[in-house]
This record gives structure tokens, C-alpha cells and sequence, in this order.
């Protein structure tokens, strides 16, 4: 597998990772019960790190071999 086909599959990730987000906040404020209100929004609060990092490393995969690329600051030692 190549770092563009890596890219692609990393954004195909966000992509289903921030359509789960929309979904969960859509539910949560449909609902009427405090406490699956509560769980709803701690399940948006564990995606949406790891929608960031795919979103990031999509970007990462698909320029790096880029000399003008800004690398983040994550994933360089």
C-alpha cells in the first residue's frame, strides 16, 4: 500500500468517523432523557480526536514526500 492509497483510505475514515458525529449530535438533541443526552455527547467527545487525527493523517500520507509541506508537529520526532 502507498501513502496516497493510505491517504485515501484515512479520509474515507474521517469521512464516516464525522458523518457518526453528525448522527450522534442530531440524536442528542432529539432526546428528551438527560442521561442518553449525557452518553450521546461523551461518545461525540471520544470521536471527535479521532476524527481530528485521521483528517490529519490523510493529510499527512498524501504530501509527504512534499518538501513545502508543514508537517504537524504529532508525527515528526
Amino acid at each position: 500500500m502507498t501513502l496516497l492509497e493510505m491517504s485515501a483510505s484515512y479520509r474515507d475514515s474521517a469521512a464516516a468517523i464525522h458523518g457518526r458525529i453528525i448522527e450522534l449530535r442530531e440524536l442528542e438533541r432529539a432526546q428528551s432523557d438527560p442521561g442518553e443526552a449525557s452518553r450521546l455527547r461523551r461518545r461525540i467527545s471520544e470521536l471527535t480526536p479521532i476524527w481530528r487525527e485521521a483528517r490529519e493523517l490523510a493529510a499527512l500520507t498524501a504530501h509527504y514526500y512534499d518538501r513545502s509541506f508543514y508537517r504537524y508537529g504529532n508525527y515528526t520526532f
